[in-house]
């Protein structure tokens, strides 16, 4: 990851032909920290916007030859966009409604209240950087992504391709794979890569919803059909006709809705709660589930018909354990995606926090990566991530092998002595000993003591000071 560059000064160019007022509000741009440079025509506003790009084009309405419409037309043109705020005294409502139809960002009226004009300026220049961030948040998650997806190794090119083959069909399908994985950003990737990909996309989580509400949930219901049921509602196959329903945690479905669920996947008709007629449905449904159906179906938890119905197309979602080429690149994506939205100067990670995420199972997959990613960038100071910002779940994953021969070797010089050591003395030989495991790493070393490295330094310290002393 490239190193993140000093925060640089907004840049404003103020166009107003008023010396007095033009030096006036140069003063207070550049006391509020702004890189300003003043003109007093638009022609030289466009010279100044060939050599540079601001921010923020501040632009008297009235100025000698090219008004200020017509530079906020010719800067609207530019690829580099600057915000851009209209000052002029004689502001009328339908001049500021057409010069922000035009394109200009806010339009002020002379006299000008010094206050209000700089808090205008500093809520042009956020809302810009906010947009900035947010188009850089954009590109960091287009790159080797696939509908939000992460990953250029094989295991996910070849599911990327198994997608993009499954969104040409159309039947159900059944995505499998444990908690974590990202089952619902495969369905929405079949609905993106189908032809339903401009019709709704509707998901549920069946052990969200309580049983007794399931089939309103599902079929919907009329007025009436039980207590509280006020008015009609749609249900989810209403609202995703003509596009897609998925389904999560399939495997938690009650055995009576799983029989109308077969159903609708057989005829596609629906009947909704208290109704007297079934009407048709065009809804793909897509099916999720981290359980072992054929285990369901021996007891007696799930139907048959219904998994030999869904599993005709069946995709498998790798856990992140068996995307190896992809940890590094996940992570990194992660990183700098938490570091935009706290706006932190963390860079990257040392190689000991890498070797933990290499060497932890990840039980919660990618989900889980990205939890403990976001943990580590709220707690990083530094400019690399370190074993001591993840979760304490992982760091004990990296802890080295002891090395049995020299441990023995610390362990006999106690019981040859003939005095029994003290507790301090086996401490500060066991600190001694954990620093040579890990290379001299206090960071590392306190990590794996449990103790924080201002407190392993006073234990050193302590020890140094001993042996002055002593």
């Amino acid at each position: 990851m490239t190193k993140k560059a000093a925060k640089q000064p907004e840049k404003v160019l103020l166009v107003e032909d008023d010396r007095g007022l033009r030096e006036l509000l140069l003063d207070e741009l550049e006391d509020a920290g702004m890189e300003a440079q003043a003109v007093d025509s638009a022609e030289k506003a466009l010279k100044a916007l060939q050599q540079a790009s601001p921010d923020l084009v501040i632009s008297d309405l009235r100025l000698p030859g090219m008004d200020g419409m017509t530079l906020l037309q010719e800067v609207r043109n530019l690829h580099a966009r600057p915000a851009f705020l209209i000052i002029t005294a004689f502001g009328t409502i339908s001049q500021a409604v057409d010069a922000l139809k035009q394109g200009a960002d806010e339009f002020l009226t002379k006299p000008l209240d010094l206050e209000h004009f700089m808090l205008a300026v500093n809520r042009l220049m956020e809302t810009r950087r906010l947009r900035g961030e947010v188009q850089r948040f954009r590109e960091i998650m287009e790159q080797d992504s696939f509908h939000g997806m992460i990953g250029r190794g094989r295991t996910m090119q070849v599911m990327f391709d198994q997608i993009r083959q499954l969104a040409r069909a159309a039947g159900p399908v059944l995505v499998a794979g444990e908690s974590g994985t990202g089952k619902e950003l495969v369905a929405r990737a079949i609905h993106a890569e189908s032809s339903r990909a401009r019709a709704p996309f509707q998901a549920v989580n069946c052990a969200g919803v309580p049983a007794e509400l399931l089939e309103s949930e599902f079929f919907g219901h009329e007025a009436g059909a039980f207590t509280g049921a006020s008015k009609t509602h749609k249900g989810l196959f209403d609202q995703a006709d003509g596009g897609t329903l998925f389904l999560d945690e399939m495997g938690e479905m009650p055995m009576a809705l799983q029989a109308k669920l077969l159903r609708v996947l057989q005829d596609g008709v629906i009947r909704p709660v208290g109704a007297n007629k079934e009407h048709q449905v065009d809804v793909r449904v897509v099916a999720a589930t981290n359980r072992n159906l054929e285990e369901l179906i021996e007891s007696g938890d799930f139907r048959e018909d219904l998994y030999y119905r869904l599993e005709t197309f069946t995709l498998r979602v790798p856990p992140l354990r068996e995307r190896e080429d992809d940890m590094e690149l996940l992570a990194a994506r992660f990183l700098e995606r938490f570091a935009v939205q706290m706006d932190r100067d963390v860079q990257g990670f040392t190689p000991a926090a890498m070797q933990c995420l290499k060497q932890y199972g990840f039980p919660g997959n990618v989900r889980e990566l990205e939890n403990a990613i976001e943990r580590a960038v709220t707690f990083c100071h530094d400019e690399q991530v370190d074993v001591e910002h993840l979760p304490a779940r992982m760091q004990e994953h990296q802890r080295p092998q002891v090395d049995s021969s020299s441990l023995n070797h610390v362990m006999e010089q106690f019981l040859d002595s003939p005095i029994l050591p003290t507790l301090d003395e086996l401490e500060r030989r066991y600190i001694s000993y954990v620093l040579e495991q890990v290379g001299g790493n206090k960071r590392r070393a306190a990590a794996l003591l449990n103790v924080s490295r201002r407190t392993l330094y006073r234990r050193l310290d302590e020890e140094s000071d001993q042996r002055i002393n002593g």
